[in-house]
C-alpha cells in the first residue's frame, strides 16, 4: 500500500517536472506570437490614425502633410484618440421623458384624474462640418384635456401617443457680418417662452396666451431664419431677428394659405445691471394670413426677463421675474378684431434645490375680444439633479365659458444622453 502510495506521488513530480519546460517554451513561442501581433496592430492602427488625421484635416480646410509618419505611441492612446475623434463626428443623443398627472374637480372634462407618461423626445444634435451644425427633435406624446377648452372645442385623444418631428433644422456658424442663419421647422423667435421646449419652462401648463394665439404648441413652422448680432457703441448685446416661414399653422390667430407666408421680426437686448442682476428686454411684431380668404393677423408683443443670482451663494440663492405682453388685430369681413393676453411669472429659490413660484395669466381671443380666461398659479420645483426635476402647480382657472374651477398638476422631467444646455 504504501509502496503504490510512493510510486504514484514520483510519478505526479515527475510529471510537473518534465511539463515545466514544455510550458516555459509554449509560453515563449504565446509572448513572441503576442508581441508581433501588437506590433501588427500599432502599425495598423498607426496607418489608421494617419488616415483619420488626413480626413480630419480635409474636413477641417487646412492641409495636412501625409509624408510625416505620425510617432509610435501604444495602442490604448491611439484607440483613445480615434475614440475621440470619432465622438466628435458622431451626433449628441439624448432622451428626455416627462410624466404628467393631473387632476381637477372641473365636471366638464372627460377625465377628472390623468396620470402617465406624456411625451418621450429624442434629440439628435451634431456639427456637419466646420461650417454647419444639425439639430433634430423627435417627440412621442399624446394630447391633454384642457379645461379652460368651450362647450365646441374637440375633445383629447388621452391615450393615443403620436410622433412628430418637432424641430429640424440646419444652422450656419462661419458667416460674415455676424450672421446666422437657421433652415428647416423650427420654434420662432417670439417672445421669450417660445424659443424653449416645454420640458424646460419653470411651470407645468403653456400660458393661456401662448394657447389662445399661438396654438398648445406655440408658435413652430418650417421656413428661413437670419440672425443679426447687432454692433453697437453701448455695453450691451442686441440681437435681431428676421423670420420669413410658411404660414401653414393650425392656431387660432394664423392658419396657412397658399399664397401669404408669415413674417417675424425679434430684437433682443440684453443688459448686465451689475455682477448679480441681468434683463432681458425683447420686442416682436408678426403678420400672416389668418384662414379667411386673404385677410391676415397682426400681433406686437413684448417680453421682460429680470434675473438676479448672487455671485457668492449664487447656488443656493436666486430669483426671476418674467412677463410677456402681446396685442393683437385679426382682419374679418366685417372689420379689425383687436384683442390682447399677457402672463406674469416670478420665482424665488428658497434652497440649493428648491423653488417657490407664482404665475398670473389673462389672455382674451384673437377673433373675441368680449371673452377673457384668468388663471392663478402657485408652483414647487424641486431638482434632484441637472438631469431630472418635479414641478408640483396648483391652479385656479375662471375660463371663458363655464364654472370656475381648481386642479392640481404634477410632472417629472427626465434626461439621459448628452442633452445641451438651454438658451439663458
Amino acid at each position: 500500500m504504501h509502496q503504490k502510495f510512493l510510486f504514484l506521488l514520483v510519478f505526479i513530480a515527475g510529471s510537473i517536472i518534465l511539463a515545466a519546460p514544455l510550458q516555459a517554451q509554449q509560453a515563449r513561442k504565446d509572448t513572441t506570437r503576442a508581441a508581433k501581433t501588437d506590433s501588427t496592430e500599432a502599425l495598423d492602427e498607426a496607418e489608421l490614425e494617419k488616415e483619420l488625421a488626413r480626413e480630419l484635416g480635409l474636413l477641417a480646410g487646412s492641409e495636412t502633410d501625409t509624408s510625416v509618419t505620425p510617432p509610435q505611441t501604444s495602442a490604448p492612446a491611439i484607440s483613445g484618440s480615434i475614440a475621440r475623434a470619432g465622438s466628435v463626428l458622431n451626433p449628441r443623443i439624448s432622451v428626455i421623458g416627462t410624466f404628467f398627472g393631473s387632476g381637477t374637480g372641473n365636471q366638464a372634462v372627460a377625465r377628472a384624474v390623468d396620470v402617465g407618461l406624456s411625451e418621450t423626445e429624442f434629440s439628435f444634435q451634431a456639427y456637419v462640418d466646420p461650417y454647419t451644425k444639425a439639430d433634430f427633435f423627435v417627440a412621442f406624446g399624446r394630447e391633454q384635456e384642457d379645461p379652460f377648452a368651450g362647450p365646441d372645442e374637440e375633445a383629447a385623444n388621452l391615450s393615443e401617443y403620436e410622433a412628430e418631428l418637432e424641430e429640424g433644422y440646419l444652422t450656419t456658424l462661419s458667416l460674415p457680418f455676424s450672421l446666422q442663419i437657421k433652415a428647416g421647422k423650427f420654434l420662432g423667435a417670439f417672445g421669450k417662452l417660445n424659443s424653449l421646449h416645454p420640458h424646460a419652462f419653470n411651470f407645468v401648463d403653456y400660458p393661456r396666451m401662448y394657447v389662445n394665439y399661438l396654438g398648445e404648441e406655440g408658435l413652430i413652422d418650417r421656413g428661413l431664419s437670419i440672425n443679426w448680432l447687432v454692433p453697437n457703441p453701448f455695453d450691451l448685446y442686441q440681437e435681431l431677428t428676421l423670420e420669413i416661414t410658411s404660414g401653414a399653422l393650425g392656431g387660432p390667430a394664423f392658419q396657412g394659405n397658399s399664397k401669404d407666408l408669415l413674417y417675424l421680426l425679434h430684437l433682443k437686448n440684453f443688459f448686465d445691471l451689475n455682477d448679480n442682476t441681468t434683463l432681458e428686454l425683447g420686442f416682436t411684431g408678426m403678420q400672416g394670413p389668418n384662414g379667411l380668404e386673404r385677410y391676415k393677423t397682426r400681433m406686437g408683443a413684448v417680453d421682460v426677463t429680470l434675473r438676479w443670482k448672487p455671485l457668492r451663494m449664487n447656488r443656493y440663492k436666486s430669483f426671476e421675474l418674467m412677463l410677456e405682453a402681446l396685442a393683437s388685430q385679426y382682419e374679418t369681413a366685417a372689420g379689425i378684431i383687436s384683442s390682447k393676453a399677457l402672463f406674469a411669472f416670478l420665482r424665488y429659490q428658497v434652497a440649493r434645490r428648491w423653488f417657490l413660484g407664482a404665475r398670473y395669466d389673462y389672455s382674451e381671443f384673437p377673433d373675441d375680444s368680449e371673452h377673457n380666461e384668468k388663471a392663478y398659479s402657485a408652483i414647487l420645483s424641486f431638482y434632484t439633479s441637472e438631469f431630472q426635476k418635479m414641478e408640483l402647480q396648483v391652479q385656479r382657472g375662471i375660463p371663458a365659458w363655464g364654472d370656475a374651477f381648481n386642479r392640481i398638476l404634477l410632472r417629472v422631467v427626465f434626461v439621459i444622453g448628452a442633452h445641451g444646455a438651454h438658451k439663458y
